[in-house]
């Protein structure tokens, strides 16, 4: 299934939290917060007329309570607003 976000939207995975801390600790599923990053797998028509500063396959930061969760292909994604875009995470 393909979904094409209208407007100035993005389609976006969220990246899975280390379920680990650094000191050996196992942090259960239910006390782990939503990912605040993700990667880009489609754009809005109007991001990429007006900004060409995001593409398909970067990474991004978002805020904590912004964008609309859907679930496609049993798979959940992110669909955010532009502006609620933090920043581009570079590799």
């Amino acid at each position: 299934m393909e979904f094409k976000p209208l407007g100035k939207r993005v389609l976006v995975e969220r990246l899975e939290e280390e379920n680990k801390t650094s000191s050996g600790i196992i942090i259960p599923d239910n006390a782990k917060e939503k990912p605040l990053m993700g990667v880009i797998k489609a754009i809005g028509g109007k991001v990429a007329e007006e900004c060409g500063c995001l593409k398909v396959g970067d990474t991004v930061v978002f805020g904590k309570y912004k964008g609309s969760e859907i679930k496609l292909d049993s798979q959940e994604f992110i669909v955010l607003e532009f502006e609620d875009i933090l920043g581009i995470i570079s590799k």
